[in-house]
């Protein structure tokens, strides 16, 4: 009499090793490599992005664009509407995220005309920074990303 061989439990035994060793090899690439993220402000941004949305859509609503241009050490940010008014009173804020720092660092814009603003640079502030500038006014809001190679 032929006994017929059954094959499952080690196919499940297989199977049972892969899901292990897989397991095993993902948690040490997840340990070795940390986090890849390029901007350490994402996850803040994910809570806002609804209301965010909307403040982008009320700005491009209101056809706001911004020139910026470097005097020296001086940062000049030109906020105007559609019509090529300036916007006044606006809340200027730049966000610097400098080299060895995992967090942004948040300086306040001076309006120093209507619809200028600047940032005066450090001495320290040199080399090559990604910085995210911002404004709101009245309830809209724009946002630019910059590179700043200094």
């Amino acid at each position: 009499m032929t006994t017929k061989k059954n094959s499952y439990p080690l196919f499940i035994i297989l199977l049972i090793s892969c899901f292990l060793g897989f397991s095993v090899w993902s948690a040490m690439r997840a340990i070795d490599a940390g986090p890849e993220v390029t901007d350490a402000d994402y996850y803040s941004k994910g809570l806002k992005y609804s209301s965010t949305v909307l403040e982008k859509r009320a700005a491009a609503a209101l056809g706001w664009k911004v020139e910026t241009q470097l005097i020296g050490r001086t940062l000049e940010f030109r906020l105007s509407d559609k019509e090529g008014k300036p916007v006044e009173t606006a809340n200027g804020d730049i966000f610097l995220f400098l080299a060895g720092s995992t967090a942004s660092k948040q300086l306040p814009l001076q309006e120093t005309e209507p619809g200028v603003y600047i940032f005066n640079l450090t001495a320290g502030m040199t080399g090559e920074m990604n910085a995210r500038l911002e404004f709101e006014h009245e309830g809209a809001r724009i946002n630019r990303q910059l590179l700043l190679n200094l």
